[in-house]
């Protein structure tokens, strides 16, 4: 295990060193969308009976932060690495694929609760919130994070420069994110729009994170774990795959 340790020493010290970029800057963010939206929409939002807007908007906001930034750190140390040139100290050793994936993703997992776990510190300030069910909170942001890491693994190894990555990351993981009822409850959209979306994976591990602080959720929350955890093993399959084959890595 001597090799799968030092890779992810090397990829959470990574995350780690620029601390300010990558753990600071996103709580802050989160933070400033708590404050703007909480400001407007607290007086005429009321999405479950008995809960403030500001108190349904703090555990979408921790996971979208989670998921974020467990997709952004496995995807940029990925592609930074191709580009730099230094991969090469990655695959000449006796890594086998598993070890690499297993690195690359648990230091994705690392970042994405850290800075989920910051979210929450500054914003559970003005809200209050009850932990009903701590159980469902756990699993859905280990899946969430392990999910979006893994996501992030792929997008590294399939991009060759910054900018697909980059459209990568703007044109699915963004919109997924944001349509996935961070801000809302899909019951207050049309019928087309709650029928379409049900199938982002992303309305799920944010509506069963979700249902850890209140008892309440748009889905049965064991509907919502079974579906996650099929879309991880799907892509931590493929993950696997592309890094066993060395896939637009040894070349």
């Amino acid at each position: 295990m001597t090799g799968f340790n030092t890779l992810l020493y090397k990829e959470v010290l990574r995350f780690w060193k620029v601390a300010t970029q990558t753990i600071t800057a996103p709580v802050m963010t989160a933070l400033l969308y708590l404050l703007i939206f909480g400001h407007v929409l607290e007086e005429h939002v009321q999405v479950y009976p008995g809960v403030r807007y500001t108190a349904f908007l703090v555990p979408g906001l921790v996971m979208m932060s989670v998921l974020q930034n467990s997709f952004a750190n496995s995807s940029s140390s990925l592609i930074q690495s191709k580009i730099t040139g230094n991969l090469v100290f990655v695959l000449l050793p006796p890594l086998s694929h598993w070890e690499i994936f297993g690195a690359y993703v648990l230091a994705a997992i690392l970042r994405g609760l850290t800075v989920g776990a910051g979210v929450f510190i500054v914003t559970a300030w003005f809200a209050d919130l009850h932990f009903v069910a701590p159980l469902w909170i756990a699993l859905f942001a280990l899946l969430g994070a392990a999910m979006l890491g893994t996501m992030g693994l792929i997008a590294g190894i399939w991009a060759e420069k910054f900018d697909q990555l980059a459209a990568f990351q703007n044109f699915l993981i963004m919109p997924a994110t944001f349509l996935s009822g961070v801000f809302y409850s899909i019951h207050s959209l049309p019928p087309f729009w709650q029928g379409l979306s049900r199938f982002n994976p992303f309305f799920y591990m944010i509506d069963g994170f979700r249902f850890g602080f209140f008892g309440k959720s748009d889905v049965d929350p064991v509907l919502s774990l079974m579906i996650v955890t099929v879309f991880f093993l799907l892509l931590a399959g493929l993950a696997v795959q592309m890094l066993q084959r060395g896939y637009k890595l040894r070349h």
